[in-house]
């Protein structure tokens, strides 16, 4: 069964997030930049979708950031949902900043004592450097080129799912919302799930909001299943989320599946 488990959680790993290029989606127009980080010893490439109104305007947008989130990943079939519900009215303008991938099992991994876990990503525990990366440089960076109100949040699938879970159970100050598809809150034994009581008890006093979602896939759902139990028990007063449940889903059919009842739910009143 460990064997089994393994293989599945590779297939995951590998066919996650960062692969869904396939699907074609047109590249809206975008900014690019690239940021030298001491944080992680890179030079990183940003990618930035603005909203039509942006150009030719005064105002200021909220900004949603993105793992996964280079051109050849998740960057443009985001970009263009963003789009279409801020065409529809279903949600007001806002800005992406999607951060390419160089070594993702690294970035988006923290730190584990599971042998398991170092079989499937060698390279751990970069998540507290990735994090701050994206805190300490990259919030400066994008704060100097563009008008933002002060209203952050992060999305990811996955790898990325469990970084965004991460950030939000461990530093959840860093962001005002956050969303995450069949996040892997596997790693490290459920660590994230079996200290949820203790981590959400921890919880700033501020509004944060909350949307996370599991698909059929056994090794995930059984966890966010048990989150969102913990969730219920464990109420912060400020503390907005919603949990969705999605068995019909496939590990890669949910981040396209929901997306848009995620952003939808992130921003209504």
């Amino acid at each position: 069964m460990r064997n089994r488990n393994y293989l599945i959680l590779m297939s995951l790993f590998i066919f996650g997030c960062g692969n869904t290029s396939q699907n074609k989606d047109p590249i809206p127009n975008h900014d690019t930049f690239k940021i030298e980080s001491k944080h992680v010893g890179e030079i990183r490439t940003i990618t930035v979708w603005t909203p039509t109104e942006y150009e030719n305007g005064t105002e200021s947008y909220p900004v949603i950031y993105m793992p996964d989130g280079g051109i050849k990943e998740d960057f443009p079939h985001i970009a263009n949902t963003i789009a279409k519900l801020i065409e529809e009215k279903s949600i007001p303008p806002i800005i992406l900043v999607g951060i390419e991938n160089t070594e993702r099992r690294r970035d988006l991994t923290g730190y584990s004592e599971s042998d398991f876990d170092a079989k499937l990503a060698p390279q751990t525990d970069g998540a507290k450097n990735f994090r701050a990366f994206i805190t300490d440089e990259l919030f400066s960076e994008i704060e100097k080129r563009y008008r933002l109100k002060n209203n952050k949040g992060i999305i990811g699938e996955s790898l990325a799912g469990l970084f965004v879970m991460e950030t939000f159970m461990q530093h959840p100050e860093s962001f005002d919302f956050y969303i995450a598809f069949d996040p892997s809150i596997w790693w490290n034994d459920h660590y994230l799930v079996q200290q949820a009581d203790t981590l959400l008890a921890n919880l700033p006093d501020k509004e944060i909001k909350l949307w996370f979602a599991g698909s059929s896939a056994e090794d995930i759902s059984k966890f966010t299943n048990q989150l969102a139990i913990k969730l219920e028990n464990n109420r912060a007063d400020k503390l907005k989320w919603k949990y969705s449940n999605e068995p019909k889903e496939k590990h890669h059919t949910i981040f396209r599946a929901t997306k848009e009842k995620a952003l939808k739910w992130i921003f209504k009143e």
